[in-house]
């Protein structure tokens, strides 16, 4: 049965990712507050999509902890589904992503429509500039920025080492970082096409202000809170702490 639901979801799952993408062209011209209530529908509708076939629940916690002010979140990174996610439970966002995510048809037109920072991870010096350049642009606008500190997907009961792009965008714009810890691994695994029926729980911590802060102090703080938050989700702490995997 897990096979055929999740085989269904993937259906879906790829049939409105064309029609929304296709959609996403048609309302280039228009400004990005519209595109974006229009395209994110697609997000949201693959979480009540994922939980009716799939029986995967999305639950909050923390939620009072959204600022009413654009930040910066920092995100932790298990699979797809805190991609989706996020534009279900924050406000409008851009994520910090990797260029080649904008060269897949059809997916990448929907990307590229949402206005996000595509870096090249291997531009060192070059991407962290753009991040930071890029990512004050936005905040300035309203939009809130998503980082995945980690550069890449990480499995369960593991943590990548914080890249510091993310809290050194927060300190130049001056804004709090907002942290961002699940457990979306057990139900929907890092390149894993079944997805298992349970509960994928969101913490959303306090926000950690910059002012009178250095990024180093930030990033440390936010890594020191998602360990402990993935300790209480998961039961264990993070066991490896992982090399950045500049392939995936």
């Amino acid at each position: 049965m897990i096979w055929l639901r999740s085989s269904l979801f993937f259906v879906c799952y790829c049939l409105t990712a064309i029609l929304f993408s296709c959609l996403s062209v048609l309302l280039w011209p228009l400004p990005f507050s519209w595109r974006y209530r229009a395209i994110s529908r697609w997000a949201v509708w693959n979480i009540w999509l994922l939980r009716w076939v799939c029986g995967v629940r999305l639950e909050v916690t923390g939620a009072e902890h959204i600022p009413e002010q654009a930040c910066v979140i920092l995100c932790k990174h298990q699979s797809a589904w805190e991609t989706l996610a996020l534009q279900a439970v924050f406000p409008p966002q851009v994520w910090v992503l990797k260029r080649e995510l904008l060269w897949i048809p059809f997916f990448g037109w929907g990307l590229a429509s949402l206005k996000p920072i595509a870096i090249d991870r291997k531009a060192g010096r070059q991407a962290l500039s753009q991040i930071i350049e890029q990512g004050k642009q936005r905040l300035k606008q309203g939009i809130w920025v998503v980082v995945f500190p980690e550069g890449t997907r990480i499995p369960v009961r593991q943590q990548g080492r914080f890249g510091i792009g993310g809290a050194r965008l927060s300190v130049e714009a001056g804004v709090p970082v907002v942290p961002v810890a699940h457990n979306a691994g057990y139900c929907w695994p890092k390149r894993g096409f079944l997805k298992h029926p349970g509960v994928i729980k969101m913490v959303i911590g306090a926000s950690i202000e910059t002012k009178d802060q250095s990024a180093a102090e930030i990033n440390h703080q936010a890594e020191m809170w998602m360990t402990a938050t993935m300790t209480e989700l998961e039961g264990l702490p993070p066991a490896v702490t992982l090399k950045r995997d500049k392939k995936d």
